[in-house]
């Protein structure tokens, strides 16, 4: 795998010196973790959690363009996911497994092909306030920081304060690694038209001081696919509706996130109610946090998430940063506050992680 994402990147970089708009990106995070109640026997857990770090998954990532003339450019981005604990490949093992995509851009907006983001994770970045980091949204739902579908179509357009965008997945996952990474849905079968194929939609408004989100994403299952979606006609769907404000030295934001999953008779509906917020208490310092509530309909299992976080900027590209977390559990719920972490079921979990973060 080492041995192939090093000739990605002379291949790359040996096209940038033919055109001057190849870039190579990347970001690094590393965190370490201390958990109480890691298993039903209460015990405590201090780890590197691999499945990103304490505040941005860890990535390299190359993206280009290409001036066709007449408004028109030629688009691609390649972007790799790293667990710097290990340097091991995320996203079930894949190559480029958080983006991989190619498409065309002009005023109209952009039109992709291949593995791209849904629309609901785009519908995320200005109401996720603290970002897809340990302790966040993605501990009550693995879906919201995973938004991406392999063999799929995608368009997005800004016009004035107004986004829209949508996705077409032909097979929504090919890997068969498990858990967020992969939940073995291939798709593209002649047998089955309908297996594992994904859309999704979003409409935005962003002012300079206020703006509404809402998104729509709806998962259709395959033969042997993961979270009990084992046949086409079984569907799992979230509606996203959020807003935000920014005024002075802070930012405020609020939603709901609204399942539909036809994979669990147990617990097919649930509502995802957040809160998060951020102040600058200086240029180099950002104070933020979240509460979130998982609520499933007719059941006892659901869970509360709280975190405050501290960020120290040492400058524009490095960052360390340290937070306290807890998660209450009801029923059978075992939401861990870590991704890739553990707790004993309907047992409460508190967390202190501290990491740093540098860009490139």
């Amino acid at each position: 795998m080492k041995k192939m994402i090093a000739i990605a990147a002379i291949a790359v970089c040996g096209a940038a010196h033919a055109q001057t708009n190849v870039t190579v990106y990347g970001l690094l995070d590393t965190a370490i973790d201390y958990n109480t109640n890691a298993d039903a026997a209460g015990h405590s857990r201090t780890w590197m959690p691999s499945l990103g770090g304490g505040m941005f998954p860890s990535r390299i990532g190359f993206r280009g363009t290409e001036d066709l003339g007449g408004g028109l450019k030629a688009i691609f981005t390649l972007e790799t996911g790293i667990y710097t604990d290990s340097g091991t490949t995320g996203q079930g093992n894949r190559l480029f497994g958080r983006q991989a995509w190619v498409g065309l851009a002009g005023s109209w907006g952009q039109v992709t092909l291949g593995r791209n983001y849904n629309m609901l994770y785009n519908s995320m970045p200005e109401v996720e306030i603290i970002g897809p980091a340990q302790y966040g949204l993605g501990s009550l739902d693995a879906g919201i920081p995973n938004g991406r579908t392999d063999n799929s179509l995608a368009y997005k357009g800004t016009f004035g304060a107004v986004t829209v965008g949508a996705t077409y997945s032909l097979g929504r996952d090919v890997s068969n690694a498990g858990g967020p990474g992969g939940t073995n849905c291939p798709g593209e079968a002649a047998a089955d038209a309908q297996a594992c194929r994904e859309w999704s939609a979003m409409l935005r408004y962003d002012t300079p001081t206020w703006g509404i989100t809402s998104a729509y994403d709806r998962k259709n299952g395959g033969t042997g696919a993961a979270a009990g979606l084992t046949t086409s006609n079984l569907k799992d769907s979230r509606l996203h509706l959020a807003g935000y404000t920014k005024f002075d030295a802070w930012r405020l934001a609020a939603g709901v996130v609204v399942r539909d999953t036809e994979g669990s008779s147990a617990t097919p509906r649930s509502n995802l109610y957040y809160f998060d917020g951020a102040y600058k208490l200086s240029p180099a310092v950002t104070v933020d946090g979240l509460a979130g509530r998982l609520d499933y309909k007719n059941s006892g299992n659901d869970s509360t998430l709280t975190m405050l976080r501290a960020i120290y900027d040492l400058s524009k590209r490095t960052s360390t940063y340290v937070a306290i977390g807890h998660v209450s559990n009801s029923g059978t719920a075992a939401v861990a506050l870590s991704a890739g972490g553990a707790v004993g079921a309907g047992m409460a979990q508190n967390g202190i992680i501290t990491g740093i973060k540098h860009s490139f």
